[in-house]
C-alpha cells in the first residue's frame, strides 16, 4: 500500500494531462462540489424534519400549529434537493465534458504529433485503448473517485463536529463508525479488489490491440477457412475477464454485506445514543429519536460509494500514468507547442532544396538496424526510383526522409534544414501519395480542402483537370459538391490515385514521395497514372518507392536497397547497358 501510495504521488507530480484541466476549470468545479454537498445535506435535512413531524404527529398535538415549523422544512427540503441535485449534475457533467473533450483533442494532437513514433512501439489496437478505455477511465475519476470521496469527507467531518456539539464521547464513537466507512473498509477493497481492477484493466487493453488487429483482417481470416480459430481467439480473451470480473464481484457482494453491517450497528448506536440523550425530556424524545435515525439513513448513500471509489481509482491513475508516457504536455490556449515554435522559426520558403543523406542508420526498438550507413544527395527536381524488394528498409527510408522517424545516427537535411525537425510543417516541404488513396465520406471540395484550406473553386478545378480528371468532374451530379461514398468507393482506383495527385499538385510541396502509388492498379491503368504523375511533378525532387521496374526508366536515378543498403545506384540507362542484375529484372519484368 505504501509503495503504491508513493507511485500515486509521483505519477500526480508529474503529470501533465489531468491536472491543467483542474485549474482551468475550477470555478465549476469548486460549484459542483458544493451543489453536491448541499444535495447531501438537504437529503438529510429532509429525512431528519420528516422524523420528527411523523413522532410529533403520532402524539396528537392539541393545535396543527404545532406542526408548522417541520411541514415548512419538509416541504423547503423536499423541493430543494431535487433541484440541488439536477444543478448539480449539470455543473458536474459539464465539466467533465469540458475536460473529456479537451483530453481527446489533446490525445489526438499527441498522435498527429508523435506520428509514426507511436506506429513505431505501439499498435493500432493501442490507440484505440487510450481514446475509449483510457479517457473513460480519467472521466470516472472524477465522476466516481473524486467527486463521490470529497462529499463523504465532508458528510464524515460534519457528523463529528455535529456530535461533538453534544458531547466528546458522542464525537469519538461517530469518528470510529466514519473512519471504518470511509478508510478501513475501502483500503480493504483495495488491497483485494485492486489487483483483479488492474489485471481487467490489463486485459481489456490488450483485447483492443487484438481485436483491431484481428477484426480489420478478418477477410483473410475468412478466405484461409479459419474463422473458428479467429472465433476462439476473441472468446478465449473474453473467458479471462470474465472470470476477473466474476471475482471481483463475488467480493464486492461480501464487501456491501459487511459494510450494510456497520451501518447497521451505526443505526443501532445512534439510536441509543438519542434515547439517552433525549431521554430527560417531556415530550418530543420519540421525536428526536426518529429524526436523528431517519436523518442519518442517507448519509448511507454518501459513504457506501467509498471502496468502489478507491478500487477504481487504481485503474484510473494507470490510464494517467498510459497518458503521460505519451510525453507530450497539455496544449496552452494557444494551440502551439515548443517544437511548432521552432519549426516556424525555421524558413521553408524553399522552391529547390537539396535533399542530402550522410551515413544514416536506423533501428526500430528491440530490433537490428532496418538502415545501414545510407549517404546519398539528391538535387532539386531529380526523380529518384527506390526499388528494393518487401523489408528492404523502403518505406522506413521514405518516413526518414520526411521527419516522421529520428535517425539512430547520421542525418537527413532537406535545403540545410533537418527533416526530423519540422514537426508539422513537413507538409510544406514534403508532399505523400501513400500505396492507399483514402477519400473521406463527404463532398470532393473538401476532399480536395485537405490539402489546401483555402484555395477557391478554380484551383480545385484546375488542379483537376491538370490530372486528368476534367471529363469525370463534369459527369458528376453536383460537381465538386458531390458527396463522395465511404473510402472513395464511387471512384476507381485510378481516379482515386488522381485525386491524390491532385492534393499534391495544391500542396505545391518542392519535395514528392511516392510510395508505391500504383501497386493495386491494373499495368494500363498504372502506365496512365505514372505518366500523369510524372508529367505534372516535373521541375519536382521526386523520390519513387516501388518493387518493381514499371515507369524506373523515365526517372533520372536508380537505386536499390538490400538489407538497408544501397546495393545498386546509376541511370536507368546506364544500369540497363552496364549492369547485368538490372538487366535480368528488366527482361523478367517485361516477360521476357
Amino acid at each position: 500500500m505504501n509503495s503504491s501510495l508513493k507511485e500515486t504521488i509521483a505519477l500526480l507530480k508529474r503529470d501533465a494531462w489531468v491536472k491543467p484541466y483542474l485549474g482551468r476549470y475550477r470555478k465549476i468545479l469548486s460549484l459542483a462540489l458544493v451543489l453536491g454537498c448541499c444535495t447531501v445535506l438537504f437529503a438529510a435535512g429532509l429525512m431528519f424534519t420528516s422524523g420528527w413531524l411523523i413522532a410529533g404527529s403520532a402524539e396528537m398535538p392539541y393545535s396543527v400549529l404545532m406542526l408548522g415549523t417541520p411541514l415548512l422544512c419538509v416541504r423547503v427540503f423536499g423541493v430543494g434537493k431535487p433541484i440541488l441535485h439536477y444543478c448539480e449534475r449539470l455543473a458536474s457533467h459539464d465539466w467533465v465534458l469540458r475536460f473529456t473533450s479537451n483530453l481527446r483533442k489533446q490525445l489526438y494532437r499527441s498522435f498527429d504529433a508523435e506520428g509514426v513514433f507511436f506506429r513505431a512501439s505501439h499498435r493500432l489496437g493501442d490507440a484505440l485503448g487510450l481514446l475509449a478505455e483510457d479517457v473513460e477511465h480519467i472521466q470516472n475519476l472524477y465522476l466516481r473517485c473524486v467527486f463521490p470521496t470529497a462529499i463523504a469527507l465532508a458528510a464524515g467531518v460534519g457528523l463529528c463536529v455535529l456530535f461533538g456539539c453534544f458531547s466528546p464521547l458522542a464525537c469519538l464513537v461517530c469518528f470510529v463508525f466514519v473512519s471504518l466507512e470511509l478508510f478501513v473498509v475501502p483500503a480493504v477493497s483495495v488491497s483485494i479488489n485492486g489487483k483483479r481492477q488492474s489485471m481487467a484493466k490489463e486485459l481489456a487493453a490488450k483485447r483492443y490491440a487484438t481485436y483491431a488487429d484481428n477484426i480489420l483482417g478478418i477477410t483473410d481470416w475468412t478466405l484461409s477457412g479459419r474463422k473458428a480459430d479467429f472465433l476462439t481467439q476473441c472468446e478465449n480473451g473474453q473467458e479471462d475477464l470474465n472470470r476477473l470480473k466474476a471475482q471481483a464481484h463475488a467480493f464486492d457482494r461480501k464487501r456491501d454485506l459487511a459494510q450494510q453491517a456497520i451501518f447497521a450497528c451505526a443505526i443501532i448506536a445512534l439510536i441509543c445514543w438519542a434515547a439517552i440523550t433525549f431521554g430527560g425530556m417531556r415530550g418530543g424524545q420519540a421525536n428526536w429519536i426518529l429524526a436523528f435515525a431517519l436523518g442519518a439513513f442517507p448519509l448511507i448513500d454518501a459513504f457506501a460509494v467509498m471502496p468502489v471509489a478507491a478500487t477504481q481509482a487504481q485503474g484510473h491513475f494507470d490510464s494517467i500514468a498510459r497518458l503521460n508516457d505519451l510525453s507530450l504536455p497539455v496544449e496552452g490556449e494557444t494551440g502551439t507547442s515548443p517544437e511548432s515554435e521552432h519549426a516556424q522559426n525555421i524558413n521553408l520558403d524553399l522552391k529547390h532544396p537539396v535533399v542530402e543523406l550522410k551515413n544514416v542508420e536506423f533501428a526500430y526498438p528491440g530490433q537490428s538496424p532496418t538502415i545501414c550507413g545510407i549517404s546519398l544527395s539528391l538535387s532539386p527536381g531529380q526523380h529518384l526510383a527506390l526499388l528494393g524488394k518487401s523489408g528492404s528498409g523502403k518505406t522506413t527510408l521514405a518516413h526518414l526522409l520526411r521527419g516522421d522517424l529520428t535517425p539512430t545516427s547520421g542525418s537527413i537535411t532537406a535545403g540545410g534544414l533537418p527533416c526530423s525537425e519540422l514537426g508539422g510543417d513537413a507538409p510544406r516541404m514534403f508532399g505523400v501519395c501513400q500505396q492507399a488513396t483514402y477519400l473521406f465520406n463527404d463532398t470532393l471540395r473538401n476532399n480536395l480542402l485537405i490539402a489546401k484550406p483555402q484555395a477557391s473553386d478554380g484551383e480545385l478545378e484546375r488542379a483537376l483537370e491538370r490530372v486528368g480528371l476534367k471529363k469525370l468532374l463534369a459527369r458528376l451530379p453536383k460537381g465538386l459538391d458531390t458527396v463522395l461514398d465511404e473510402a472513395g468507393l464511387r471512384f476507381s482506383g485510378g481516379e482515386r490515385h488522381r485525386v491524390a495527385l491532385a492534393r499534391i499538385l495544391l500542396q505545391d510541396a518542392p519535395i514528392v514521395i511516392l510510395d508505391e502509388p500504383t501497386v493495386s492498379l491494373d499495368p494500363r491503368t498504372e502506365h496512365e497514372v505514372l505518366d500523369t504523375m510524372f508529367e505534372v511533378l516535373a521541375g519536382k525532387t521526386v523520390v519513387l518507392i516501388t518493387h518493381h521496374l514499371q515507369g524506373v526508366s523515365d526517372m533520372d536515378r536508380v537505386l536499390f536497397l538490400e538489407n538497408g543498403r544501397i546495393v545498386l545506384d546509376g541511370a536507368p540507362e546506364e544500369l540497363e547497358r552496364s549492369n547485368q542484375h538490372y538487366r535480368a529484372l528488366l527482361e523478367l519484368e517485361q516477360g521476357f
